[in-house]
């Protein structure tokens, strides 16, 4: 296996790192700390909290004397994070890949500090530079309301309108619900506020993975029947069953379409109803999640559709 451009950066003496602690900004489970063994974490996304944790790793939320800035997809908290880095670090290190946007992000630093020393391997981009000031305008702005009315903020889901998706399930939800409900993959909340909306629901639970999210969630969804979980739904166990889920879960690991995710929130849900539960979720079209929904349930149809996603309703988990 080729080594990562970090591991290679450090064995070729590109860099040295200054002493004191190594803090690494949303790094995915697969990036390679094996020269950094006692660096530690900064994310907000849950599954990867859980995951370095359990390799030994701690979680911190304060940035060390070096920053190491693993690009997210979204540029605008991309930038948000570099700022973060390089107004509290003494070297910032910044790794990301092509499709993630680097050698954008690249330019855009080389604009503000002149030419920046790098290296290109493995269709991406590493490149370093001192901590500094320069870049405060990049800070994150706090969550902000949308044109929907909602809040939204740099690095969630449908930043700053409502997903297609999740209007056609939240309109195509019946009347009436069970008493108790869970919203799986709640994001800044759109599917809830639609839950919330329905009678009888008595309390509704928003579990979410990344926190930034959640935290919008918060802000749109002030009715006290809600409660918010920072946590991966894949993995909870629930002490008291629902009567009923909504979801649109995420289909998507990095930028790879992963169906295993969609079979994995179907499974989560099964387990977490009633006998008698029941389950509404929308799918992007292509994803075959029909099988998985037939094996998990004993009643499943599909109530909806458009050229881009499908409605199923799901009845009566399989034990």
């Amino acid at each position: 296996m080729s080594q990562s451009r970090l591991t290679s950066a450090l064995d070729e003496g590109l860099f040295s790192l200054p002493a004191g602690s190594v803090t690494v900004l949303r790094p995915p489970l697969d990036y390679d700390l094996s020269m950094i063994p006692d660096a530690r974490i900064m994310t907000t996304f849950r599954p990867e909290a859980e995951g370095w944790t359990a390799r030994g790793h701690a979680l911190t939320d304060d940035i060390g004397a070096v920053a190491i800035v693993v690009l997210p997809r979204s540029k605008a908290l991309a930038r948000s994070m570099i700022a973060t880095a390089a107004a509290k670090a003494g070297m910032v290190i910044v790794d990301g890949q092509k499709t993630d946007g680097v050698d954008s992000i690249w330019r855009d630093c080389r604009k503000v500090l002149g030419d920046l020393p790098n290296l290109t391997r493995g269709h991406g981009r590493l490149f370093w530079f001192p901590g500094t000031q320069a870049f405060a305008d990049w800070a994150a702005l706090p969550p902000s309301q949308n044109d929907t009315g909602f809040f939204t903020q740099a690095g969630v889901f449908s930043e700053g309108v409502v997903d297609r998706g999740s209007a056609l399930l939240a309109a195509a939800l019946p009347v009436k619900l069970p008493s108790r409900m869970a919203d799986f993959g709640a994001g800044w909340g759109f599917l809830s506020k639609a839950v919330l909306t329905r009678e009888p629901v008595q309390t509704l639970d928003l579990f979410e993975a990344e926190r930034l999210s959640l935290d919008c969630a918060r802000l749109n969804i002030t009715d006290p029947r809600a409660t918010f979980h920072w946590s991966d739904v894949t993995r909870i166990k629930v002490d008291q069953p629902y009567g009923g889920i909504v979801m649109n879960p995420p289909f998507h690991t990095g930028r790879a379409a992963d169906p295993a995710l969609g079979r994995a929130f179907i499974d989560a849900a099964a387990r977490a109803l009633t006998g008698s539960g029941q389950l509404w979720m929308v799918a992007n079209r292509h994803l075959p999640y029909e099988e998985a929904l037939k094996a998990r349930f004993k009643g499943v149809d599909e109530i909806g559709s458009d050229p881009a996603f499908k409605l199923f309703h799901a009845v009566r988990p399989k034990r």
